[in-house]
């Protein structure tokens, strides 16, 4: 399905879904002090299991006005005798930003040049909406390469985040040895049952995903028009999952006299519209604020009503 060439079940290890992947993955790979280069903004989680792993993660810093691209000549410079890997996620939480198949390639020479891995999380790799396409990196390396990390999860396609089931796809012989250890230790597999309904997922009618992107696509142009027009706010369309990212100017905070996006987001929540401040996702974003667009479309319409409101 990802194009990944010359794959064979001995490269792929179940985990207890993609953060358990990523866990593993830097477990496996990082020694102390190694540095990660990662966007900024990017899912928390991602730079916590760097520093779990006892590495350091090192954000390249994203633009509205780029649409948030991942720029392989900023990744480039981020580069130090440090480095390790690079890592990336697209489409991409929290912006919905997807990277095109020529970023890809450029990202994946620059690790050839500089002789790093490449750990790429691919959870939303289903949910991108047109004319947007997702691309794995892993099929644009040799079918002898051994230097890409794929994960992958069940979660977002197949509505099966409870079911905690996801998967690391490697052709390094040093991760064949350590990943085993890691996950042995951690979970020694992942129950039988979740794996069976995973097998049944790829194995199974695929009609529910066109049904899915189509839904999401209805919500997202309904945050998306709620969030359109108001001062002070500059709303990014996403490419592809399920959160819309919208940057914010002082101006809107001084007129909803709030100190930052933080207490905005908080007062929000008292109003019992769910989002998270931009800071949570990196050091460059305080201005920002994401939010979800995952639940029932008629909650997104009403929430979307409320969120306009709010703000305007």
């Amino acid at each position: 399905m990802n194009g990944l060439d010359g794959i064979t079940p001995d490269d792929v290890f179940v985990t207890n879904g993609a953060m358990h992947a990523l866990y593993v993955t830097f477990g496996a790979l990082l020694e102390p002090g190694d540095e990660v280069i990662l966007p900024d903004p990017m899912w928390t989680e991602v730079a916590e299991n760097v520093r779990l792993a006892g590495g350091v993660p090192v954000g390249v810093p994203l633009s509205f006005d780029d649409d948030y691209a991942y720029r392989p000549d900023a990744i480039e410079a981020a580069i130090t005798p440090k480095t390790t890997a690079i890592f990336l996620n697209t489409p991409h939480n929290p912006t919905g930003a997807v990277l095109s198949r020529q970023t890809l390639a450029a990202i994946l020479e620059i690790a050839r040049r500089h002789d790093l891995w490449v750990v790429s999380d691919e959870a939303y790799e289903d949910v991108v909406f047109a004319p947007h396409r997702h691309h794995s990196i892993g099929a644009l390396a040799a079918a002898d390469e051994q230097r890409v990390i794929s994960i992958f999860s069940f979660s977002k396609s197949h509505a099966m985040a409870g079911l905690r089931t996801g998967y690391i796809v490697t052709r390094a012989p040093l991760l064949h040895d350590r990943i085993p250890k890691i996950l042995r230790c951690t979970i020694n597999g992942v129950n039988s049952l979740a794996q069976w309904a995973a097998v049944a997922a790829v194995t199974g009618d695929q009609s529910h995903l066109a049904a899915m992107r189509d839904e999401y696509l209805a919500r997202r142009d309904l945050i998306v028009g709620a969030l359109t027009g108001i001062p002070g706010v500059r709303p990014f369309v996403p490419r592809g999952t399920f959160f819309l990212w919208a940057e914010l100017e002082p101006s809107l905070y001084e007129r909803l006299e709030v100190a930052d996006a933080a207490e905005l987001s908080d007062q929000l929540a008292e109003a019992g519209i769910g989002s998270a401040p931009g800071d949570a996702f990196g050091n460059s974003c305080a201005n920002a604020i994401r939010f979800s667009f995952s639940a029932g479309t008629a909650m997104v319409k009403a929430g979307s009503e409320a969120l306009r409101e709010a703000l305007a």
